[in-house]
């Protein structure tokens, strides 16, 4: 077989089965093109995408902008390492931080990393500027939170498939129960060495669990009591996909209309990645200000392909669209129609139970529990209809379309949704 040869869909699912380590387990439909909110697997067909890639495509796919800027530098330069200044990174850097209203920014690849980043950061902090006794500070962590799966994240992770023989875990943080304040201030009043809290203004891989309305604001004044740093990872929040730029930010200089209606929740360091780059490039970021990102000298963290000059560019024009695009307000306006929706079916609907969310990150609860398949099997019938999307945690559905969707498309989507949960109603 020559390698550009065109595979049937089984073709490719056997060649990863054979050749590629068995850590996913995708929904049967192999893919071959995108656009926009769409994608066609190697027959053809096509579907709508209520994934986006884990909320990375939040500007589409294959945004003419996105890709357009990636292309232009990538025929020019793509990889110098730190080991130099390069003409592009610097403009990246100014672009992020006055966007998210910020001194400094860190320049990684992926989100895991940028957690590690954000964690090396605090504890250095920790050490340097509170004055916790070195190898003593501890950071303040979330039950079934979802951060990534390096070593180190894993060490604080619920998820039983993610840790197990993978120990000896690393020591260091506390886990408390998520949107639960009360919790929070006991664990910080009684732990003087902690240094940092660390959450997702929605836990997303947990099954879009939205806190209380008055939870990340009085999470960070609690912060802000015990001189603790408000960590946020919105990996998978960030960049207009909850109907505002950041979930946790309400004061940012993003000069977003509900912003204004918001909590003022400004992190002290900020976790981005995924839609950063609209999905086309591995790019993620941390951000603080001055007063925390300077306890980072040369040497003490780093990356080859970190703040590349195909990262900056790319990550630039994602941006970009999603501010020109009023990608924000969009969701904001779609999620609710989504929610509104969802809610009159379920209202009748013996298969349901809610739906919950924020701008288009959304989930539904099927009536079963987390062992049961049929959310899978739902999301099969879902994808032979005309739109994918995946369970988490057994009986729960998320959905996360592009950003740039519009409103006839969301309605046809909702009228897929509908119909296929209706055929397994009883």
């Amino acid at each position: 077989m020559a390698v550009l040869d065109q595979l049937t869909s089984q073709q490719a699912i056997d060649l990863e089965n054979k050749y590629g380590a068995h850590n996913y387990h995708p929904l049967p439909v192999v893919l071959a093109k995108g656009e926009g909110v769409y994608v066609w697997d190697v027959e053809g067909k096509k579907y709508y995408d209520f994934l986006s890639a884990y909320s990375a495509v939040n500007q589409g796919h294959c945004h003419p902008k996105i890709v357009g800027a990636m292309t232009q530098q990538a025929q020019t330069l793509t990889l110098t390492s730190r080991a130099f200044y390069n003409d592009i990174l610097g403009k990246f850097e100014k672009f992020a931080c006055e966007f998210f209203g910020f001194d400094k920014l860190l320049p990684m690849n992926t989100g895991a990393e940028a957690v590690e980043t954000a964690l090396k950061i605090c504890r250095k902090w920790a050490y340097e500027v509170k004055g916790i006794d070195e190898n003593e500070a501890e950071i303040i962590v979330c039950e079934n939170n979802f951060h990534g799966r390096t070593t180190t994240i894993i060490s604080f992770s619920n998820d039983s498939v993610a840790r197990k023989n993978f120990g000896p875990y690393t020591k260091g943080f506390i886990k408390i129960e998520y949107d639960n304040l009360e919790a929070l201030e006991i664990t910080l009043k009684n732990n003087p060495n902690v240094a940092g809290f660390l959450v997702e203004p929605i836990q997303g891989e947990a099954g879009v669990y939205v806190p209380s309305d008055d939870y990340l604001i009085k999470a960070k004044a609690l912060c802000e009591k015990y001189n603790v740093l408000f960590i946020a990872d919105e990996v998978q929040t960030g960049i207009a996909r909850t109907g505002r730029l950041l979930a946790s930010c309400g004061n940012c200089s993003c000069e977003h209309k509900n912003c204004s209606t918001a909590p003022e929740v400004k992190p002290d360091i900020l976790i981005l990645g995924k839609a950063i780059s609209g999905g086309v490039y591995p790019v993620s970021a941390v951000l603080a200000n001055n007063g925390i990102m300077n306890v980072i000298k040369p040497g003490n963290h780093g990356s080859t392909f970190g703040g590349n000059p195909v990262a900056a560019a790319v990550a630039m024009a994602a941006l970009e669209v999603v501010r020109d695009e009023n990608l924000a307000e969009n969701a904001q306006v779609l999620g609710e129609l989504f929610r509104g929706e969802m809610s009159k079916y379920i209202e009748t609907s013996n298969i349901v139970n809610l739906v919950r969310g924020k701008g288009l990150l959304n989930a539904i609860v099927i009536d079963d529990d987390e062992d049961s398949d049929k959310a899978w099997n739902i999301c099969l019938a879902l994808r032979d209809n005309g739109l994918l999307a995946k369970p988490t945690h057994g009986n729960i559905i998320r959905f996360a379309p592009p950003l740039v969707m519009n409103e006839e498309q969301m309605l046809d989507c909702v009228d897929i949704i509908t119909k296929t949960l209706k055929s397994f109603e009883e």
